[in-house]
């Protein structure tokens, strides 16, 4: 079947084209029914949240002051939360919800468009769905319109749940339409992606990159231009690259720049247009990047379970390997100044430390860092041992188990990968921060090793979240998607736990929390073996589910 249409697929969009968009939208929300209501809610009462959180922490104008004085004056924490643009209540709940409910939003809408348009394709249910009445762009329009759906609620939400408690109502709408807006436009951009690919798994993977480089270059201006202050300039020209820095410089709270609308609206036009362009161009089932034909016989690396899980996650873990060298280069360039730019300012000192430890400023900058890339690994472990749902409904996993493979040497080929691959994902992110820092204080060999030890340091944590996604798929495999919250749960609380000083109780409930403050904290190896038991114990229990369930 060749990739190129037939002729008439190209011809301008009608109704037929669209035929049938309301029924797949109605099937798109009924299949996402626990999981964009969970997605809005999370989001939605984060912000509000972190509102009266920073309502009782910084309770006076002095204080708020003082806190945006810290942030905007230190680079090092600016590539972290982006600048503060005002001293407010509503615009303290920007600077710290704009880019991060912006990500969140940006990943939920990716795995919505995605699971009803390319992984529809991959497990063949869109072709049994094209043989009744359904236009040619209903499954893409349908999609769209979920997360459109999904997106609008998160905006609404973040802006009535402001504008209860008081805060502008101007402000409270610019934050919901910058959040709402980036998740948005990179739902029209996983539409690009998944008419570039032939795998569910690659077209999230393309989008997750690009989400990936945004966050970095909105960092890396951040970081290089100390305009972020009230009143300032236009900002770095690497944060107005950056989809994720156009949130952040809509302004919530902080004179809006309503005209920042205009350029979401017009990015996902762009994109959504060019969406329709190329599905327009493809046989169903097909990509613009099709995968290549396999040799005729089979290497002797595929004659195994292992081999076979390598074979089908290999693509994943390599985009994730250099993604993590790529930001480990790029935060291990600014530690340096971490100590430098605080000088006696106590309350950064403060937020340095209540994020990376006690130690010296600098180390706590690196443990910060460190840390972050350990929460960010358990999105690649997570998805690795999820790969075996993906496997077991798209009807590729029982041709597999019906011959002399046994299902606990199937789980433990993706194990393998999974569990080594974190490792290999954070030593990756771990060697490139350790280089760059030791590079720019001149101990390469010192920093290196201090900073590699730091980011493994963070394995049996990240271990703990892949064990419980093992174990929800061998004893509860319909609720799978549930571990994706419980991942997100975990990260926000990495994230945010530690400026809004949440209560040590609540950082337990996270493994992360549980872990050492490296390099320069003090380590046990009390945390490392429970986590790891934890970690078998779990596993044991996803796999003797396995064994006894049914398949499919």
């Amino acid at each position: 079947m060749s990739t190129l249409a037939a002729p008439a697929a190209a011809r301008p969009a009608g109704p037929r084209h669209l035929a049938g968009t309301g029924t797949l939208l109605r099937l798109a929300l009924r299949r996402d029914r626990l999981m964009i209501p969970v997605w809005v809610l999370a989001l939605g009462l984060s912000v509000a949240a972190t509102g009266s959180s920073f309502a009782s922490l910084y309770g006076t104008a002095a204080e708020r002051a003082r806190l945006a004085a810290s942030m905007n004056a230190n680079g090092s924490l600016r590539a972290l939360y982006g600048p503060v643009f005002d001293d407010s209540l509503g615009g303290l709940v920007a600077w710290r919800m704009a880019g991060f409910g912006a990500v969140l939003a940006a990943v939920m809408s990716l795995l919505i468009v995605v699971r009803h348009t390319r992984e529809e394709e991959e497990t063949g249910r869109q072709e049994l769905l094209s043989a009744a009445m359904v236009g040619r762009r209903a499954p893409l329009t349908a999609a769209l319109l979920a997360a459109l759906i999904a997106d609008a609620g998160v905006a609404v939400l973040t802006a009535a749940g402001l504008a209860a408690a008081g805060r502008p109502v101007g402000g409270s709408l610019a934050l919901g339409l910058a959040i709402g807006g980036t998740g948005l436009l990179f739902a029209a951009l996983a539409a690009i992606a998944a008419q570039f690919t032939e795998s569910a798994r690659l077209a999230k993977g393309l989008t997750g990159a690009a989400l990936g480089a945004a966050f970095a270059l909105r960092a890396a201006g951040d970081a290089s231009d100390g305009s972020g202050a009230p009143g300032s300039g236009a900002g770095s020209a690497l944060t107005w690259l950056s989809p994720v820095g156009w949130a952040q410089n809509l302004r919530a709270f902080a004179g809006e720049r309503w005209w920042v609308v205009l350029l979401f609206a017009a990015a996902t036009a762009l994109a959504t247009a060019a969406a329709y362009a190329l599905t327009a161009r493809r046989d169903l089932g097909m990509s613009f990047l099709p995968a290549r034909p396999g040799p005729a016989r089979a290497p002797r690396s595929l004659g195994g379970p292992a081999g076979l899980a390598w074979r089908l996650q290999r693509t994943t873990l390599a985009g994730w390997t250099a993604g993590f060298a790529l930001a480990g280069a790029v935060f291990g360039g600014i530690a340096k100044g971490a100590a430098s730019m605080v000088g006696g300012n106590r309350q950064t000192r403060e937020i340095f430390e209540r994020l990376g430890g006690q130690q010296s400023l600098t180390d706590a900058f690196l443990a910060s860092m460190t840390g972050m890339l350990g929460m960010v690994a358990a999105l690649y472990a997570v998805g690795a041992v999820l790969r075996m749902r993906t496997e077991e409904t798209g009807g590729r996993a029982e041709p597999v188990l019906a011959g002399a493979v046994g299902r606990l040497r199937w789980a433990g080929g993706h194990l393998v990968v999974a569990l080594v691959g974190t490792a290999v994902v954070l030593a990756a992110g771990g060697l490139t921060l350790g280089i760059t820092y030791g590079a720019s204080v001149g101990d390469v060999a010192g920093g290196t090793g201090r900073v590699l030890t730091a980011a493994l340091a963070q394995v049996p944590a990240v271990w703990t979240l892949a064990a419980v996604a093992m174990a929800v798929l061998g004893l509860l495999p319909g609720a799978s998607g549930a571990v994706w919250a419980l991942t997100g749960g975990c990260l926000a609380l990495g994230w945010l736990g530690p400026v809004l000083r949440l209560p040590r109780w609540a950082m337990d409930l996270s493994p992360y929390g549980h872990l050492p403050k490296l390099p320069g904290g003090a380590a046990t190896a009390a945390p490392f073996l429970w986590l790891t038991a934890l970690t078998v114990v779990l596993i044991s229990a996803g796999l003797a589910g396995l064994r006894r369930r049914d398949i499919g």
